[in-house]
Order: C-alpha cells, then sequence, then structure tokens
C-alpha cells in the first residue's frame, strides 16, 4: 500500500460555477476535493470540479491497464450534502459510466430523501439523459449519520461503515477512519462534515457551514489536532453584517470565523474553501492575506492544488 495522504483541489467555488477569466486563478469550479490515503481514493463532494477529476481518473486507469484493459477503479464518494452545487457534476463523472468502476457512495439524508433518491433525481428525465440505474458502473450507496463511523482496511476495497454506540471501534492496524459530524448551520436540514484520520494525519472538511458566537464548540472539538481543516469562507465580514442584504443565517462562514475555529481547535493548516462566485482572483487572495496575518497556516484553496500531510 502506498504511504501517501494527500489532498488535491478540483472545485473550490460555491453556489454555482463560474468561468470568468478573473476567477481562473483560484478557480471556478464548484465543490470537489480528491484524498489519496494509504492506497484508497476518497472524493469528497461532486460539484463540477469531479467532471474534470473524473477524466484524469481514467486516464489513471488506462495506463495502469494490461492487455489494452483498463485498471479497475475504486471510488469512495462521499457527499456533504445534497444541495445542487455538490452534486451538478456527477452526472458527468466519466467513472460512473465505465462498467470496470465500483462507487462506494455515502451521505446524508436530507429532507426525508435518502441520498439514492437525491441521485435519482439530479438525473432523471427530462433533466438529464441518462437515469442512474442505467450506469454501467457498480454503485453501492448508502446514507450515513455522525453516529456511524466508515472504516477502510489495508488491502480491503470495501469500506465498512460502524455504529460508534454498538459496533467494535477496534479496527485493523492501519485502517483510514472516517468520522462525521453534522452541522445545522446551512439551510435547511445541515450537511455533514468529515474527518479522515490516518496513522497520526487527520483532515477535516467542513464546508457549508455557519459560526456562531465564539465559534461552533462542536466544530472545534471535532477538529481538534488536525493536520489540515478545509473550512467555508464564503462571504467577506462586509458582506455578512451588510444591513443592506445581510448574509446571516445562509449556512456560511466568513474567513475571521474560519481562522477562530483553526485556532481554538489547534490545526496546523486552514484551507479557507468554498468561494464566493461574485469574487474575483484579488478579493479571494486578499481574504487569504487577511486570515493568514491572524493564522499563519491559512491558505486560500486553489483548483489544481495538492497539499501532502
Amino acid at each position: 500500500m502506498s504511504s501517501e495522504f494527500s489532498v488535491t483541489f478540483h472545485g473550490v467555488r460555491g453556489s454555482h460555477p463560474c468561468a470568468d477569466p478573473k476567477v481562473m486563478g483560484v478557480g471556478g469550479n464548484t465543490a470537489c476535493v480528491e484524498v489519496q490515503v494509504d492506497g484508497h481514493l476518497i472524493v469528497i463532494d461532486a460539484g463540477t470540479g469531479i467532471i474534470g477529476l473524473g477524466r484524469k481518473l481514467m486516464q489513471r486507469s488506462a495506463a495502469a491497464g494490461h492487455n489494452g484493459s483498463a485498471a479497475p477503479l475504486v471510488v469512495n464518494l462521499l457527499f456533504s450534502h445534497t444541495h445542487h452545487d455538490h452534486t451538478q457534476g456527477f452526472p458527468f463523472f466519466q467513472p460512473a459510466y465505465s462498467g470496470r468502476s465500483t462507487l462506494y457512495i455515502f451521505g446524508p439524508r436530507m429532507l426525508q430523501e435518502d441520498l439514492q433518491e437525491a441521485l435519482v433525481r439530479s438525473m432523471i428525465s427530462p433533466a438529464f439523459p441518462v437515469d442512474l440505474e442505467d450506469l454501467p458502473s457498480l454503485r453501492v450507496i448508502r446514507n450515513v449519520e455522525e453516529a456511524e463511523l466508515i472504516v477502510m482496511a489495508q488491502g480491503t476495497p470495501a469500506p465498512e461503515v460502524r455504529n460508534i454506540y454498538r459496533d467494535s471501534l477496534d479496527c485493523p492496524p492501519g485502517s483510514v477512519r472516517i468520522a462525521l459530524y453534522r452541522s445545522y448551520a446551512h439551510p435547511k436540514t445541515g450537511t455533514l462534515i468529515y474527518r479522515i484520520d490516518w496513522q497520526d494525519k487527520s483532515l477535516v472538511y467542513a464546508s457549508d457551514t455557519e459560526s456562531y458566537v465564539g465559534g461552533d464548540a462542536r466544530l472545534i472539538a471535532f477538529a481538534k489536532g488536525a493536520d489540515l481543516l478545509i473550512h467555508d469562507a464564503q462571504y467577506t465580514h462586509a458582506e455578512y453584517v451588510n444591513p443592506a442584504m445581510s448574509r446571516q443565517g445562509w449556512g456560511h462562514s466568513t474567513p475571521e470565523m474560519a481562522v477562530l475555529v483553526a485556532q481554538a481547535a489547534g490545526v496546523k493548516r486552514l484551507a479557507l474553501f468554498h468561494h464566493e462566485p461574485t469574487h474575483d482572483d484579488e478579493i479571494v487572495e486578499a481574504m487569504g492575506r487577511q486570515a493568514q496575518e491572524a493564522f499563519p497556516g491559512a491558505f486560500v484553496a486553489m483548483e489544481g492544488a495538492t497539499v501532502h500531510l
């Protein structure tokens, strides 16, 4: 198995993709993060960033194949929630159209709708010409909640879901562990925040969340000591408190909120994520510089960038 634990950003925007040349330095695709850890491929969210990732995965599969046949692909896809900007790339994800692909798909149940139902709805005619059930890939789709732990053992491609109250948490040595925390600081039924732990390294993905006075105490505890915290930072402070059109209650944070969580949780690095689509590179980069003044480990998540933990 590989000893790698890397994080690559394929989509960093929120709300909707944008193609203005002034945003291309940071990137215009919506949320998608690729995690390579000990030979396991984990993809978090399926915004439009997953489209380019899918093409790259198919190229890797072809290069790793033998006798003209592509190598099998195993993808673990985690959805934070099923709002459009986190699912809109999935119908164009090329590995889903390969019979040699196995997709293990996890995410929350929202508004009494199962994750599979949400994905079916995103591809149903007349909105899309291919139904989910017609995809040739093998798909294992499962709702998950914060009382559960996803375990990926060495040498075992299929992940296992355990209940933290009823099942043994004694995982095989070297296992990748994915913990879940359900934040209700996003309309209308909240979002799942993920923590991926392997050996002594950890990543926390906290998109589409809004902070509280003094910081989100549950998120701070959940992210304690993480090597990298990816945190929503969509709005400037001025936008957030603007009396003419306040963003309070919209379910997104400011860089100041993200920094507060990072400081209180004692994380090593902070990636500002889910950028406002009307913010050009200059605005986003200025937000990043301000965050760095308060927290030197802060940086702007940029499309195509890779962080090694």
